[in-house]
């Protein structure tokens, strides 16, 4: 866990100010009340993520909502996906990997 200071070090190019208009616009939820936050190694990718898209591709704070609402639904599915294929490769999973493939459409491989 890491201070507000050692976060602007670490994303570079950042000032508290730009984290906490961050926080303010609930792009970034650390741990804490003002003054006192804490944040996650989570917090810090989210950081260098939000920084990258304003000042890379000059996403603006209009803009921002929604691409972050479509990157977390994005990172969701993934992880989602990673799950059903853990269960899928369970050795009894061979039916339920059977229907699948029908529900999807997928042939059978032969």
């Amino acid at each position: 866990m890491i201070t507000i200071e050692t976060l602007c070090v670490q994303v570079g190019n950042v000032s508290a100010v730009d984290v906490q208009h961050w926080i303010d616009s609930a792009w970034l939820r650390p741990e804490g009340e003002p003054g006192a936050y804490v944040f996650h190694d989570i917090d810090v990718a989210r950081a260098r993520l939000i920084a990258e898209l304003t000042g890379d591709l000059g996403i603006g704070d209009e803009g921002m909502p929604v691409v972050l609402s479509l990157l977390d639904q994005l990172y969701d599915a993934r992880r989602q996906m990673l799950h059903l294929r853990a269960v899928l490769d369970r050795p009894q999973a061979g039916d339920l990997r059977t229907r699948l493939a029908a529900l999807l459409g997928v042939p059978e491989e032969g």
